[in-house]
């Protein structure tokens, strides 16, 4: 039996633990510090706090418990980016040597470093793909792309996602694969601009390859596997992302590309509009505006308050 601790029990957490509990092999606990979460789960088989009116498999579990992940085969990291690095810190002396942690979510580490790096234990991994957690949850087939080790890659999918409908790519490009999880996001919002502007599949085209081009160029800069981008956490999560209205960074671009404000202080915070701030001011840093003018032209406009028009302009030039 595999036993699999799911660190974090929000959308995606909870859907992805629902889906490999489908492997009958697959003892699954999910691990929170919210309490009302814990109780849901635990007597109503449901998580109501982000799926209300839908129900858990009745073998996962959960705890608040930190100690859980001793007995960890298998612990995911669903937890928010921010707190990756002192929550594997508080557990660095209970992991077993065999255990694989694989890295759920997206961003930078608080000092700006790739997550992984922050991640002290023997076997480390990636997962990222286009996978909205309703669709995971709702048992359609869903994509992930893995990065890191490949023996703990063939672990993973022989073992964890069999007969989940869980289908994985592998890269040993982790960082990557980490930087296109983020990199994803900000061009979203670039393309949902445009989306909302002239509503014209042949632009959005247009704008989706010029995103493909900047993302792979990306990656060369942070001295990583350019072949990456044909992933599954590449265009596949691109496209998911940058196309699909289900997405809040297209929806915000949507908004922006229609004339509403976009205000980088505003209430609303979406991890695109961090990722614009980073990576503008690094292409300034190193001179290189001309070869990133989607980038370029996007944090003129949310950072430098320069107008729609402008963008369209840059961006279609």
């Amino acid at each position: 039996m595999n036993r699999i601790i799911m660190a974090g029990a929000g959308v995606f957490g909870t859907a992805l633990a629902d889906r490999l509990a489908t492997n009958p092999d697959n003892i699954l606990t999910l691990y929170t510090i919210e309490k009302d979460v814990i109780e849901d789960i635990n007597t109503h088989h449901q998580n109501s706090a982000y799926f209300p009116g839908r129900h858990l498999r009745k073998e996962i579990t959960a705890t608040g418990d930190i100690a859980c992940c001793r007995d960890a085969d298998f612990l995911f990291l669903a937890i928010p980016s921010k707190v990756i690095e002192s929550f594997c810190h508080s557990i660095k002396d209970m992991i077993k040597p065999s255990c694989i942690v694989i890295n759920l979510a997206k961003g930078f580490s608080n000092d700006g470093r790739f997550l992984p790096e922050v991640i002290p234990f023997d076997h480390v991994g990636s997962m990222k793909g286009p996978t909205f957690a309703v669709e995971v949850f709702n048992g359609v087939p869903s994509a992930l792309t893995y990065g890191g080790d490949f023996e703990d890659y063939k672990r993973l999918t022989t073992e964890v996602l069999k007969e989940t409908g869980i289908i994985s790519d592998y890269t040993e490009d982790m960082r990557g694969a980490e930087l296109l999880s983020i990199l994803k996001n900000m061009y979203a919002i670039a393309i949902g601009i445009i989306s909302g502007k002239y509503n014209s599949p042949n632009v959005d085209f247009i704008m989706m390859t010029k995103s493909v081009n900047e993302m792979k160029a990306i990656l060369e800069l942070y001295g990583c596997d350019s072949d990456t981008i044909f992933s599954f956490c590449g265009i596949g999560d691109l496209g998911l992302t940058a196309l699909n209205d289900l997405s809040r960074n297209r929806t915000l671009g949507l908004l922006i590309g229609k004339g509403f404000a976009n205000d980088p202080k505003s209430g609303v915070v979406l991890e695109g509009m961090k990722t614009i701030r980073i990576m503008g001011e690094l292409i300034r840093e190193k001179g290189l505006l001309d070869k990133f003018p989607v980038l370029e032209a996007l944090y003129e406009l949310i950072y430098e308050e320069k107008d729609l028009n402008h963008y369209m302009v840059k961006v279609l030039s």
